[in-house]
């Protein structure tokens, strides 16, 4: 026993942590989404396989062996959307500053949704970060606008022709509008959320964006971020959490530390 400790190296510490890091990464990506029971699908298949060989169960073994020579190509036709999100996930900078929006940016902002939530018009903002969001912008209409308050209130009401699609938001502009989002296939997700909490839910899986969505049947105010929605209640909730995430006090050392915790 001793014998095996002495030729214990630290790289096998290192190599185990990596590992231990990168499944646990996999289970977090996964987590919530139908991959989960795709999963467990091909775990089954494989028991089921070395027990069809243990007990010489020859058609059922040939079976299964033929169906699971392709098996990297099912992984990636299956779960394509998983990693898409890892790959991009990978590629983010810990070392980022989240200086993306002013302070004035996010209060025109702030203001606008709650404007359009007292009069139940709904709207679904949504903020790029780092992840770039080129074909989502190329689907709606350009303006390249600054950003204010009363242009973001037009925009939504019932009598714009854009007033359907999402509004993308980069660094204080308004990029584009009426812009069309990937629904959400997440089974989990509450029936009472309709096509504008399924396209922001659908969007964050996918990307590291910030997403607004107003209701116009309840009056709800939403921030959905990584795939997660979280009601938020009031005007002060919302400011607070958006300055956490865009104006955070200490710069890139925040966004660092932030990067380590997610991880």
């Amino acid at each position: 026993m001793f014998e095996s400790l002495n030729i214990f190296r630290w790289q096998d510490v290192l190599d185990i942590l990596i590992v231990a890091f990168i499944i646990y990464q996999l289970i977090a990506i996964i987590r919530g989404t139908r991959s989960v029971q795709m999963v467990l699908g091909l775990v089954v298949l494989t028991v089921v396989y070395f027990m069809s060989s243990i007990l010489d169960l020859a058609a059922l073994q040939w079976l299964l062996k033929t169906f699971l020579s392709s098996l990297l190509l099912i992984v990636i036709i299956v779960f394509q959307q998983d990693i898409r999100r890892a790959l991009s996930q990978v590629g983010k900078s810990p070392f980022q500053k989240n200086l993306d929006m002013a302070e004035k940016d996010l209060d025109e902002i702030i203001r606008a949704v709650f404007y359009l939530s007292k009069r139940r018009i709904g709207a679904l903002i949504v903020i790029e970060r780092e992840t770039g969001l080129r074909d989502f912008v190329e689907s709606g209409f350009k303006l390249n606008a600054n950003l204010s308050k009363e242009l973001l209130i037009s925009i939504f009401m019932p009598v714009s022709p854009l007033h359907d699609g999402g509004v993308i938001i980069y660094k204080g502009q308004i990029q584009t509008a009426g812009c069309i989002m990937p629904l959400s296939q997440n089974p989990y997700i509450s029936k009472r959320f309709g096509t504008r909490h399924r396209a922001a839910i659908g969007l964050s899986e996918d990307t590291d964006a910030v997403i607004i969505v107003v209701s116009e049947e309840t009056q709800e105010v939403s921030l959905v971020q990584h795939g997660a929605l979280t009601a938020m209640h009031d005007e002060m909730t919302l400011t607070n959490t958006l300055r956490s995430i865009f104006l955070p006090k200490n710069g890139g050392v925040s966004g660092w530390k932030q990067w380590v915790f997610r991880s």
